[in-house]
């Protein structure tokens, strides 16, 4: 008998695109379930993420006319992160292998067959890989890799080039559920999992419509949540600059007093002004680095939910 397959799409405010995204899915799961490569139970799992346009009342209607949607409304807006999570949770218990991809039909619906085919070879976890950046703009393409490479550098174990585009099956779920933060980053916990992992390389598509959910100050404040929520090594880095400050200090301080002992007059007025400069923003750097670290720990000691369920949509 076949698995079931679940497609988890987070949504928020994707009215526009939404009827189109819902179309293309239904297209590739009867044609997965005509060649017999998936149960007739699978299912497109749409998770609202407190939108306030009509997106939920477009799942709703998309349910009532074919079973092959199901929906998760949560109670409200919790990022793309949670979203996400609370549709792979919902889905764990529903399916043998889960998908999960961005409403905006940006990543390719025809990777599913090689991600489906990965697994049925043995793969608990395939990551959706792009396989260029040539449609990207030189600003996006440098500031994408550059992120990826500066995750890495920084102790955030990531894949290049992929985002949330990935199969994982309900084992690797059931192992996804066992990490409990707050502070949410998938792409670099999912790595964390283990199991046995393969990659499908895709060619990544323009937005269908509407607008993009990530601009540059949100994907800078992502960098800096997943960097922080996976590492301490900026903590490290605070630590060698501080050190290295000091040894400065003493060589100056060595510097000046030879002069002093020879006669000549320190004339340093523009570099002693320079230097407190440049150690006030050093400090308040890192304090506000720390500072993120203790804000982190401070929100994971509440304990708070991640997500509140509203409402689930079934077939009857």
């Amino acid at each position: 008998m076949a698995d079931i397959l679940y497609i988890v799409v987070p949504c928020y405010n994707e009215e526009a695109v939404l009827p189109e995204t819902a179309r293309r899915l239904r297209d590739k799961l009867e044609a997965l379930m005509a060649a017999d490569k998936i149960s007739e139970k699978s299912r497109v799992l749409f998770v609202n993420d407190g939108s306030r346009d009509s997106t939920w009342r477009i799942i709703q209607q998309l349910h009532r006319e074919n079973p092959l949607f199901s929906g998760v409304d949560l109670s409200r807006n919790r990022g793309h992160q949670n979203a996400l999570l609370a549709g792979l949770m919902t889905a764990a218990d529903r399916c043998d292998m889960a998908i999960s991809m961005d409403a905006d039909l940006q990543d390719d619906v025809d990777a599913v067959d090689a991600m489906v085919e990965q697994y049925e070879n043995g793969c608990d976890i395939v990551y959706g890989v792009r396989s260029s950046r040539q449609k990207d703009t030189f600003f996006k393409r440098f500031t994408a890799e550059a992120f990826y490479r500066l995750m890495n550098r920084l102790g955030a174990e990531t894949v290049f080039n992929h985002a949330d585009y990935r199969l994982v099956s309900r084992q690797a779920l059931e192992g996804l559920s066992q990490f409990h933060e707050v502070n949410l980053f998938l792409r670099g916990i999912v790595p964390m999992i283990g199991y046995r992992t393969g990659t499908v390389e895709y060619e990544r598509g323009q937005r269908f419509a509407g607008e993009s959910k990530y601009p540059l100050k949100k994907m800078l404040s992502f960098a800096m949540e997943g960097i922080t929520s996976l590492s301490v090594k900026p903590l490290h880095m605070i630590t060698g600059l501080g050190f290295l400050v000091f040894l400065v200090s003493v060589a100056v301080l060595i510097y000046s007093m030879i002069r002093w002992t020879m006669g000549d007059t320190i004339l340093g007025w523009v570099s002693v002004i320079c230097s407190v400069w440049a150690i006030g923003g050093l400090i308040l750097l890192s304090l506000g680095v720390i500072g993120e670290y203790i804000g982190k720990t401070y929100l994971e000691t509440k304990g708070r939910p991640r997500f509140l369920i509203r409402e689930v949509l079934e077939d009857r």
